[in-house]
Order: C-alpha cells, then structure tokens, then sequence
C-alpha cells in the first residue's frame, strides 16, 4: 500500500480522498467539470458508491469526502431527482445536508433529514450510514442523551467499530458543542477496553485527547502553559504509547480513514514533546495532511512541514523537540 511506502516523503498537500485512489479519480473528475453536466456527475457519484458495496468503513469515507465536496454543487438534488428510490442517493442527499448543517452550525430542514435518514435505513436496513447521519444531527439539533444513545445503538449495531460513528458521538459529548469534558472522559472510558487495536475506531481515545489538549492551549494562560503535561502520564500517556508502537507499522492501520489517524498520531508526539518519535510516522503519511488537527494555530500544510522539518532535525540530532 502507498500507505506505507519507504520512499523519502513527498511535499505535504492536503488530498481530502487520502489513499483511495479510486475516490480520488472521481474527485479530480468532478472538479474539472466545474458543474458542467449533471447528468454525468451523478453517474460517476453513483458509480462509485455501488462499487464500494457495503464495505460500511470505506463506504462512510467515500460518501463524508464526496458530501463536503458536493455540498453545494446540487449532485446530490439531481441524483434524487433522477433516482428518488435509491437508497444510496437517499443517504448521499442526507449526508450533504449534514455536511452543509455542520458547516452552518444550522440545518434548513431537520425534520426532513431525519425522515429521509429514516427511509434509507428502512430500504436499505443493513446500512450504518443512515444512523450515523442523526447522530450529526443530534449535535446541531442537541437531542437528549437518551434519544442518541438509541441512535448510537442502532449505528454500531450495524457495524460495531464504524470510524464516523464514534467520532460523531464524540463531537456531540464535547463542550464545545454543549456536552461536557466529563461525558468525553466517561465515553472513553466505556469503549477504550473494548475496542481492538486496529479498528477503524481505534483512534477516539488519541482524539479526544488531542482536542482536550487543543481546548487547553485555546484557554490561554496557566492552562495553555501547562497543556504539555497532558500527555506525561496515567491513561493517555498509556494511548500515545501503544499508537506509537503500532499504527505505523505495515499494514497495521487498515481502515479507509488510517491516514487521518496517522496525522492525529503525529501531531500528538510532537505536542507531546516527542518529534523523534513522530519522524516514522511522517514519513509513513508521505506528505499526505489532513486540516485537522494542524489547523487550529495556523495554515494546515504550513504546520505539519514545520513540525515534519523539527522531527527530522530532532532524528539527526538525537532529541526530542516539542
């Protein structure tokens, strides 16, 4: 896999579809048609989704990607209208709405959305994607812990260890949308031990983590001075250590999303104060950024090449760096 390529790294850019290539080819399509021939955006849309089958992880990577880039080039109305009794246009559509409504911190119709979740969970029962969808919605429209935890049931019902699933509920139990660091430290709590080193899940612990440390830094002052210390001890030290010793490792990390967690991973040692340690992991992304987590003091690519150039010094020189 590219994923693990020895070759020395390539120049960082961001590339939303990650490693899947066929993503990929199917973005830089769209693009160069700019709008231009519906009919045939939706064909290459459609296309790809049925090749994914229900490989529930790469289809949840496939479709979030394609929505965020979509959101408001009206492929996802036009696959309605030409194919309103797909179920995969049903769950296209509503995932394009949640990416707008996440965008907008609003969304235009929520009772629509949640009627339509709820028709393509009916046609195609199997499908975790039509739950995982209300679970982002739970966190704009802040449903009760009750209601999204039987939405929460539902979604890993259909795929125990489903990468967005846990993300999304992650998001709602955060402060920062109205939850608590408490509910986000309970959470971890539940799933840390039961979660299988390599799921495409595996990564929650190491992102709460990250965004409690990033909360930290935002609060400025005592806090933000003595962020570091997050990572020196007890049960994230313990999560840092074990994803250190093991994602970057051939074949290791399998899900689709394995490059997003990759540049959690590294962002975590070098905040960590451990940039030789993130050196491998570097150069196992081979350049490839994702916005978050770098994007929240500066440009993404800007500060994944400053730290990608502080654990190369920090490997030559035999320290660490922060």
């Amino acid at each position: 896999m590219a994923l693990f390529s020895s070759r020395t790294s390539r120049r960082p850019r961001i590339v939303p579809a990650l490693d899947d290539a066929e993503l990929a080819r199917v973005l830089g399509r769209l693009s160069k048609r700019n709008g231009g021939g519906r009919a045939a955006d939706v064909t290459l849309v459609s296309s790809l989704l049925a090749e994914t089958g229900d490989d529930w992880d790469r289809r949840a990577h496939r479709v979030s990607v394609l929505a965020e880039a979509t959101a408001d080039a009206g492929i996802a109305a036009a696959w309605m209208d030409k194919e309103p009794r797909s179920a995969d246009a049903l769950v296209f559509h509503s995932w394009s709405a949640l990416a707008r409504g996440l965008r907008d911190r609003r969304l235009e119709d929520a009772g629509q959305l949640v009627s339509r979740c709820y028709q393509a969970a009916e046609w195609r029962p199997e499908d975790p994607l039509p739950w995982v969808v209300l679970l982002g919605v739970s966190r704009i429209e802040r449903y009760g812990q009750n209601d999204v935890n039987a939405i929460w049931r539902e979604a890993t019902g259909r795929d125990r260890w489903h990468r967005e699933a846990y993300l999304q509920m992650l998001a709602y139990l955060s402060p920062e949308e109205g939850g608590s660091s408490a509910a986000v430290l309970d959470f971890v709590d539940v799933v840390r031990t039961r979660i299988p080193a390599n799921a495409p899940c595996a990564a929650v612990e190491l992102t709460a983590a990250v965004r409690q440390y990033q909360g930290l830094l935002a609060q400025g002052g005592v806090r933000a001075m003595t962020a570091g210390q997050l990572w020196e001890g007890g049960q994230i030290a313990a999560a840092l250590e074990q994803a250190a010793a093991l994602w970057a490792k051939p074949g290791f990390l399998q899900h689709a999303a394995a490059q997003a967690d990759l540049n959690v991973l590294a962002y975590a040692l070098c905040a960590a104060g451990r940039a030789v340690d993130a050196h491998h992991v570097f150069q196992t992304l081979q350049g490839m950024v994702t916005p978050w987590p770098w994007n929240t003091d500066g440009p993404a690519v800007q500060r994944f090449e400053q730290h990608q150039a502080k654990a190369e010094r920090g490997r030559q020189g035999g320290v660490g760096g922060a």
